[in-house]
């Protein structure tokens, strides 16, 4: 499940409300058995696991499929349809029960829908992103004009869902937080070499070939002034061979993964398209700064207060980000850090988030 979504069936349930639960399985866990979930939470939730048919491979087939798997949870949804207060679809899987409704072919309550960032609408690099975004936009602009409501994180997500033709009214913002335990108190000081991080796959949207094009540049002037850190799984012929790019690989331990985030200074995420991005949030929350293209959901996290704002996901602008961080005193960026902290226990945790959301949608 994404994280999104996980957070939600849990603070319902916490909130002592009824989720049926439906989703496909691709995970390495049985979704069925809500084995992160707790023995209270799990009296709550329902799960059914419906999967995503497959088809042969052709240009569009994940949408194809997308259709016939939304059709398999009308299906099943049908006969008890009445039961419900809200349902609340994310992606494609209300395709064929939004359509129903919108053609007076079912009554039912309210039915919500929940595009991520709507990265289609987005800028994207390369001609192959552009493609899959052209073959996206339709449906997907169909689908939220047609829904109840439409599920939006904030900031530029909510212009680009009205802009797309979806009435204010219709909108409904929610965006993404942390389990208040999860929040430290203290951060690593910053000391004279400045260490920055990068969390994350390999993905084209997420900028990471212009952030290795700009550390190429960097790494001849500012050898004694900055280490960059990546975790994630990065291919071996795109990895920068210099003693200041340390690469730790996927880290799938928690506790370790913690532990050399916090060791950082500064996350960088110079993304071209983003929804609301975890890493923002799980950074901010263990201490450390943020730079960041202003995308998506992205200016409710960071702004000058926190981090830094980069011009454009480009080699250049995120150069002058990061020998800008170099140079700055730090003192200030230890103020960044605390306020970061600060500014998701106040506006970003799940409990206050939920009570909000219950509130917006209550019958």
């Amino acid at each position: 499940m994404q994280k999104h979504s996980y957070y939600l069936c849990k603070y319902f349930a916490t909130n002592q409300i009824h989720v049926d639960l439906i989703h496909f399985n691709k995970s390495e866990h049985d979704i069925s058995k809500l084995e992160f979930f707790s023995e209270k939470e799990r009296e709550y939730i329902h799960p059914t696991i419906i999967e995503i048919p497959v088809s042969i491979g052709f240009p569009g087939h994940y949408i194809y499929n997308s259709y016939r798997h939304s059709k398999l949870i009308f299906e099943f949804l049908k006969p008890k349809l009445d039961q419900y207060d809200l349902i609340y679809t994310k992606g494609f899987t209300g395709w064929y029960l939004i359509n129903q409704k919108h053609k007076d072919r079912i009554n039912c309550c309210k039915i919500g829908v929940k595009f991520h960032g709507y990265e289609m609408f987005q800028p994207l690099p390369g001609i192959v992103s552009g493609i899959k975004s052209l073959l996206l936009r339709g449906p997907v602009k169909k689908i939220s004009q047609r829904a109840d409501i439409v599920f939006s994180y904030g900031g530029k997500i909510t212009d680009i869902i009205r802009s797309i033709g979806v009435k204010n009214s219709n909108i409904i913002e929610c965006a993404s937080g942390i389990e208040e335990e999860f929040i430290v108190e203290k951060f690593k000081p910053t000391d004279t070499i400045k260490r920055f991080l990068y969390l994350g796959r390999y993905e084209r949207r997420k900028g990471i070939e212009e952030l290795s094009l700009a550390l190429q540049q960097l790494i001849s002037k500012h050898t004694n002034e900055f280490q960059f850190h990546f975790i994630g799984a990065i291919p071996e012929d795109k990895k920068i061979d210099h003693k200041n790019i340390i690469y730790h690989g996927e880290i799938r331990d928690r506790i370790i993964l913690l532990e050399k985030m916090r060791g950082c200074d500064v996350l960088i995420c110079p993304s071209f398209s983003e929804g609301f991005p975890n890493v923002i949030l799980e950074a901010m929350s263990n201490g450390l700064a943020v730079a960041a293209t202003n995308v998506g959901a992205v200016e409710l996290l960071v702004n000058e207060e926190v981090g830094w704002i980069i011009e454009k996901p480009e080699a250049n602008y995120i150069k002058q980000t990061l020998e800008m961080i170099i140079f700055e005193n730090a003192l200030k960026i230890d103020q960044k850090k605390q306020k970061a902290i600060f500014r998701i226990k106040d506006g970003f945790v799940w409990n206050k988030l939920i009570k909000k959301l219950i509130k917006s949608i209550a019958p």
